[in-house]
């Protein structure tokens, strides 16, 4: 990771405009204290992925305290901006470092309400200012670790972990029960025409050790180009549902403008909240729940393996209407069978 939070010494408060306001604030935990930086446009949840970067500790598992503010600590949706807070102020974490990273997938909150947003106020989200001040932030802050070379010429392909490629809730002996039918075949066959990556809203740790259990990591017939985490998350406001978390592909583009930009990614997630950023470039993949009820009859990952490749020699994936892939894949298998 960069250094939007370091363990320096607190600096002094920087002029600006209240939402871009930079403050730096010192939390004490363990016994240390550790400098944070962010500005009055972050939320309380941001807050605590950047204390998350030095301690290791998981958002969900940190109490803030400071007396001056009671509990709106306690409420991630709420802004800095909203709060009594300036330069140097201390305050004190409470939380642990999730060593049994199985039980943390297990207590996280399962997203029900996945909204639809109109048009009109996805486009403004993606085009507001405060939220491109955000995703630079962010690009500057969080560091893609590359596993395997970017190919030049290749497409980019982004996809979600929970219920896009695993049943995360379901229970079994053995992982490979919960896998998504023809996951291996699905990337092996997008492996020719995309580079992959894989973005979840979790922890590295769950990222690695689920996709290693799933044999994604180590398959001789791809190869995945990076994994990113819920750091590289950031957090948008909608002024119909108010503020929450989404993946910005913008990030990935800004630090790999040399491979991947707009016309040649695409990305599967089964919450579409997460492309509120790059609506264009994003595909809702239906859920993969209760995997031992569904695992003989879902054949997404098989339509979807038509759909990327029937695409892959397109100028720009970002004019495709992904919300009508099903139609568009089966449309190009009947041309094929009569080709």
């Amino acid at each position: 990771m960069a250094a939007a939070a370091t363990s320096s010494s607190p600096s002094t408060l920087t002029s600006s405009p209240v939402t871009e306001e930079e403050l730096t604030l010192t939390v004490k935990w363990s016994g240390k204290e550790y400098t944070v930086r962010v500005c009055g446009d972050d939320s309380v949840g941001e807050l605590k992925r950047r204390i998350c970067e030095l301690t290791n500790v998981l958002p969900k598992r940190q109490k803030l305290l400071y007396p001056k503010i009671g509990n709106k600590l306690a409420n991630d949706d709420v802004l800095l901006s909203q709060l009594p807070l300036k330069s140097s102020l201390k305050m004190t974490m409470i939380g642990t470092v999730e060593d049994d990273i199985i039980v943390d997938q297990v207590d996280s909150p399962e997203i029900v309400d996945d909204f639809e947003l109109g048009q009109d106020e996805a486009v403004d989200i993606k085009d507001k200012e405060v939220n491109k001040q955000k995703l630079r932030r962010r690009a500057d802050q969080y560091k893609i670790e590359i596993r395997n070379p970017c190919r030049e010429g290749k497409n980019l392909l982004v996809l979600d972990i929970d219920y896009t490629l695993f049943d995360h809730r379901s229970t079994a002996e053995n992982p490979l029960e919960l896998m998504r039918p023809y996951l291996h075949e699905f990337l092996t066959a997008a492996y020719a025409e995309y580079d992959i990556m894989i973005w979840s809203a979790t922890s590295m740790k769950w990222v690695e050790l689920k996709m290693g259990q799933l044999g994604v990591l180590s398959n001789p017939n791809y190869k995945i180009t990076a994994l990113l985490d819920h750091l590289a998350m950031i957090t948008v406001q909608s002024d119909s549902r108010g503020i929450f978390d989404c993946k910005p592909l913008g990030l990935i583009w800004a630090q790999l403008p040399e491979f991947y930009g707009p016309k040649n990614t695409i990305m599967f997630d089964d919450l579409r909240r997460n492309f509120v950023m790059n609506p264009h470039n994003g595909l809702t993949i239906k859920p993969f729940r209760k995997a031992h009820a569904n695992r003989d009859s879902d054949q997404e990952l098989v339509k979807l393996t038509q759909y990327l490749l029937a695409i892959a020699d397109l100028d720009d994936l970002s004019i495709l209407d992904h919300a009508k892939w099903e139609f568009f894949a089966e449309d190009n298998t009947k041309r094929r069978r009569h080709a």
